[in-house]
């Protein structure tokens, strides 16, 4: 088996797991008592850079770096995301690290709350404000979803670098063509059942989107109410919760390398956030979201009440795909072969709010 690195970030503090072979061995917690809501790891460089947007409830939050796999951090001298004084805003919350493609080799991004999205070009050691998208005529209509008001995704375009996805909740989906001088929102056919008009331009509470390994411009959305798939770069979307048990949620995950194939975690409902009827189980589409399988081999067969958020479920970069899952039960659990079969890696541990995995050689 590949040599994986899984990044476990929760309520209090950053775990670190390593798979060598077959068998897992973790430490941690980095950062004690401090909530890390993002983490990105960044495989573009000579070595490794992770990046954890972490939150302290005494200093605030911050962005830290590690180039030797975690085992020392550090923060920059000066606030690496920081609101100009124009904004009159302050920072509460790093909710996304997105390392840029390979055609952008330094270029990190982070989305914020109050939603908002800065640019890096030092591999994450400092950030400017992507002012064209916080002077979005939109904006002052943007509300705060049940979580905050947070730019919680992050997509960059394979086949361009100026060609940038971000999601809000409570906003929608926004996107550039030209590296973020301007915006346009991206949400027709996407749902807004809580609003008098349920088919705005903007507004939806989105969750999470995900990109399809094989066609760029297939994405795949977990809604406040919906699962949609785009087949043109988020110009339009199709409802494709047909099938599932609840569609509403807040994870959604694409394979690292097959076509059509994504992953999701159904809730209940928005009043009853828990796995839907109480079972744990991921669900997987091999068909673009034309049909859906559950998939709980070696997951909890009783009745359950860990809710996955959204980065609390990812994939990695092996072939067969790592997939994993962590929710707020401190419950911590992988499949290696497509989700397939799982394993639970951990429990007791702190509400999980994020976890990344990727293959390192080494």
């Amino acid at each position: 088996m590949t040599d994986v690195l899984l990044t476990v970030g929760t309520r209090k503090g950053l775990f670190i797991g390593r798979r060598r072979g077959g068998t897992w061995e973790f430490d941690g917690p980095h950062f004690n008592a401090q909530a890390v809501y993002s983490i990105a790891i960044d495989t573009r460089g000579r070595v490794p850079r992770l990046l954890a947007g972490g939150d302290s409830a005494h200093w605030g939050p911050s962005v830290f770096h590690s180039d030797d796999l975690g085992s020392t951090w550090v923060e920059p001298r000066q606030p690496a995301v920081k609101f100009p004084p124009f904004t009159e805003a302050s920072l509460e919350r790093v909710w996304q690290l997105h390392p840029a493609g390979p055609e952008a080799p330094d270029v990190v991004y982070a989305g914020t709350e109050p939603a908002a999205l800065f640019r890096s070009e030092d591999r994450g050691e400092s950030f400017e404000l992507v002012r064209p998208l916080w002077e979005h005529p939109t904006r002052s209509k943007w509300v705060p979803g049940g979580g905050g008001e947070g730019l919680h995704t992050v997509l960059t375009d394979p086949r361009d670098a100026r060609a940038v996805t971000v999601a809000v909740s409570t906003a929608g989906v926004f996107r550039t063509k030209d590296g973020g001088a301007s915006w346009a929102p991206s949400n027709k056919g996407v749902s807004a059942v809580f609003l008098p008009d349920p088919d705005p331009e903007f507004g939806q509470c989105v969750h999470k989107v995900a990109r399809d390994a094989v066609d760029p411009d297939r994405l795949y959305l977990q809604n406040h109410w919906g699962v949609f798939r785009s087949d043109d770069s988020g110009d339009s979307w199709t409802d494709i919760g047909r099938g599932l048990p609840s569609d509403f949620g807040f994870a959604a995950a694409a394979h690292p390398h097959r076509a059509d194939t994504a992953y999701i975690f159904p809730i209940n409902a928005d009043a009853d956030r828990v796995p839907a009827e109480h079972r744990c189980r991921v669900f997987r589409t091999g068909d673009a979201g034309h049909t859906w399988e559950p998939l709980s081999t070696g997951l909890p067969e009783e009745t359950h009440y860990g809710t996955v958020l959204r980065d609390a479920l990812c994939t990695d970069d092996a072939d067969p795909a790592g997939v994993y899952f962590g929710n707020r039960n401190g419950e911590l659990y992988a499949s290696a072969d497509d989700g397939d079969s799982w394993q639970q890696l951990a429990s007791h541990l702190p509400d999980v709010l994020c976890v990344r995995a990727a293959v390192i050689d080494g």
